[in-house]
């Protein structure tokens, strides 16, 4: 139960903008501002007690306790490594940037493109923060974290082993910026060694929140320069690297100056005229700031001789500032991979480029209810969560020439590096589109099945299924309305997910079942509708009082439903009657009269038919994947959200469900709406409640 309210304040407080880079969430309910002050007026340096100065910080493996690795390490503050430590020196630069003893290059690449923005660098390493004026020993530092923006605190002891830091450094050893943001990242993470491995989209993420496609230059599309271009034009960052072969190769320098291995950005996709003949160039820059390419293009070159001279003033084209231009041709020869970041319209500050439209949604696989795994898995795909992305605008500038809307998918997993300690794998995950039909379109509170999904092929999906923490791919499809299926590829995996879009126009997206609602048919029955014999039966059962208990109703029930073969069950428990009789009881004197028991018979011969209905292998239990379905039949129109809840509450350890618990769930549900709608006098869908009338609705 605690859990559900953390989860609706969270939804709350996220609505409210919380969550946002300008309220970042503080980590652990650590507050920067407030520990700093307790520290500077008790006059002790902070100490984290939530990630700890010992060897459960460093790792569980290969950074374990007894791991040689970590032999001989000791924590020290700044203070003791050197005598005038600095956060930063003239601004942060790729050379405070060296890697340590971790296989963390994939975020340490990041970082240093990173350092090329400094708008949005201070988003994540927030001024004022040094050694001198106000040092407590107490950083922080701020990332992106599946879908919201954290404010991670940490002290400042530091591993090292004969007094060297062990992991990032700066090159001159008295900076410390770039080795305290690793540490509150590998805080998020859990440890150190859970930053061991991955890629640099990862922390392009992290570190600005936008979505990132990556191509293998190889196998460019055929339209990959105009999609550069564009994804300029809208704020995006861009990076290129060349692969290496072994470690010999790692910043080695080619013939014709390109380093190795080495994190190239991206600032400029421009075309030129050669002698009148167009010609697509990029411009690229080295973060060391010199080493640049000396082919074709490059500074001086010949190539420049012939461009008009408007054409190459525009262009900046000579520099010893590590910037160079290079034909486009060249660059897919030269480079390897291109990975582009696409920015959240607040992260771009400047008015002079575009923005892409941006959505997201939190979602759950959730065996027995919406893990239904991929396409392959017939009998449980269509329970996977559904949302909704209409399409009306068609892209200005198309880079192929053709009309249609451009769109990116992200699908993230979430945790998947705290896990790690654990021995958990990432599942392995991608998503399908399909178009709606036209008797679904303009409806949003409806949930696809078989009929639709099972019938028709899908418009798109993700290119591969795969078991990284994220994937990512961009489409582009006719005017129109469709429905993203995020899944893992086999059934029956949980896990959290973030589905993300962003859209060249603005595009209406929202999950497919954001309404809950029901229509239960209330027959308006008088003691003179009743059946003779219907009466006589139940004076009988009733007793001198005419009217039932809940114990009664107990041994009413379970002796019916012994009776019948075609049914398992475990019998009624003693609280699904009572909340019977709660739902059904008019005069409010805790028990059931004639009218009110004929009305309960009446809901239980539906019910009944209702779930016969839905249990396909006539097992005498119902799977939890029928759940959705019956529940439509039985008139409740519910999402995902609830249908996880009711599975976990209702369903036995095999995903299935017997009569009583699925009559039992009915009459709650029923309950629930009832009460609510008497309380909604203006059927506004909210109702207020005062401490003393929530207890007392929790305790009915």
């Amino acid at each position: 139960m605690s859990s559900i309210a953390n989860h609706l304040a969270k939804r709350k407080a996220t609505e409210e903008g919380e969550g946002s880079n300008d309220k970042a969430i503080p980590f652990n309910k650590q507050d920067f501002q407030t520990l700093r002050r307790e520290c500077l007026e008790s006059g002790k340096l902070f100490t984290d007690t939530s990630f700890p100065a010992d060897w459960n910080s460093l790792g569980y493996n290969e950074l374990g306790r007894y791991s040689s690795k970590t032999r001989g390490v000791e924590w020290k503050r700044p203070t003791e490594l050197c005598s005038s430590p600095q956060f930063i020196v003239e601004g942060a630069t790729r050379t405070d940037i060296c890697q340590g003893a971790l296989g963390d290059c994939w975020l340490l690449a990041a970082l240093a493109s990173l350092t090329l923005d400094k708008d949005i660098l201070a988003r994540v390493v927030p001024p004022g923060q040094s050694f001198e004026e106000n040092y407590a020993g107490i950083f922080h530092f701020q990332f992106w974290q599946y879908g919201q923006w954290v404010d991670v605190v940490i002290d400042d002891r530091l591993p090292t082993r004969e007094g060297k830091l062990l992991f990032v450094h700066s090159a001159e050893g008295s900076e410390f910026w770039s080795a305290l943001l690793e540490k509150a990242y590998a805080k998020v993470n859990s440890s150190y060694e859970a930053l061991s491995g991955g890629s640099t989209t990862e922390g392009f993420e992290d570190f600005t929140g936008g979505i990132a496609e990556t191509y293998n230059l190889s196998k460019a599309p055929r339209y990959l320069f105009k999609i550069m271009k564009k994804a300029l034009g809208l704020g995006s960052l861009l990076g290129c690297s060349i692969d290496i072969t072994s470690a010999y190769e790692t910043e080695a320098v080619t013939r014709q100056k390109l380093v190795k291995g080495h994190a190239y950005s991206i600032t400029a996709a421009e075309e030129v005229h050669l002698h009148g003949t167009p010609v697509e160039l990029v411009r690229i820059r080295n973060p060391w700031g010199q080493v640049e390419w000396t082919g074709a293009w490059s500074d001086d070159s010949r190539e420049w001789d012939g461009v008009r001279p408007e054409e190459k003033s525009k262009l900046d084209h000579s520099a010893e500032d590590g910037e160079f231009w290079m034909a486009y041709s060249d660059f897919l020869r030269q480079y390897s991979k291109l990975e582009i970041c696409n920015l959240t319209p607040d992260t771009l500050v400047s008015d002079e480029v575009g923005h892409w439209n941006h959505y997201q949604f939190e979602g759950m696989w959730r065996v027995g209810s919406t893990a239904g795994g991929c396409r392959n898995n017939a009998a449980t795909f269509c329970s996977n969560p559904q949302f909704a992305i209409k399409l009306d605008d068609v892209d200005d500038d198309p880079h192929d020439g053709k009309d249609g809307c451009t769109f990116l998918v992200g699908l993230m997993q979430k945790d998947g590096r705290k896990e790690r300690r654990f021995g958990r794998d990432l599942n392995t995950i991608g998503f399908s589109i399909y178009q709606v039909p036209d008797e679904y379109k303009g409806r949003t509170n409806i949930h696809l099945g078989p009929d639709v999904l099972l019938r028709q092929k899908s418009v798109a999906m993700s290119s591969t299924f795969i078991n990284l923490r994220e994937i990512c791919d961009r489409f582009k499809l006719p005017p129109g309305e469709y429905v993203i299926i995020p899944s893992t590829f086999e059934p029956h995996k949980k896990g959290s997910f973030l589905l993300r879009v962003f859209s060249e126009k603005h595009a209406a997206t929202s999950p497919m079942e954001e309404d809950i609602s029901v229509e239960v048919d209330e027959p308006d029955i008088t003691e003179g509708d009743v059946d003779p014999y219907f009466k006589r039966l139940f004076l009988q059962i009733a007793g001198s009082d005419s009217e039932v208990s809940a114990f009664e109703l107990q041994k009413i029930l379970n002796r019916v439903v012994t009776q019948r073969s075609h049914i398992k069950t475990d019998g009624f428990s003693l609280e699904t009657c009572r909340h019977i009789i709660s739902l059904l009881d008019m005069d409010g004197n805790a028990k059931l009269g004639l009218v009110e028991f004929h009305t309960l018979w009446t809901k239980i011969q539906k019910y009944l038919e209702v779930f016969k209905s839905h249990d396909s292998d006539n097992s005498g239990t119902m799977s939890t994947h029928e759940m959705r379905g019956a529940l439509a039949e039985a008139g409740f129109q519910l999402n995902s959200e609830v249908l996880q809840l009711i599975v976990s509450r209702y369903a036995n350890s095999e995903y299935s469900m017997d009569f009583d618990c699925f009559m039992g769930c009915l009459i709650r549900l029923e309950m629930l709406f009832k009460m609510f709608k008497t309380l909604d006098k203006h059927d506004s869908g909210k109702i207020e409640l005062d401490a003393l009338q929530w207890v007392c609705l929790g305790l009915n």
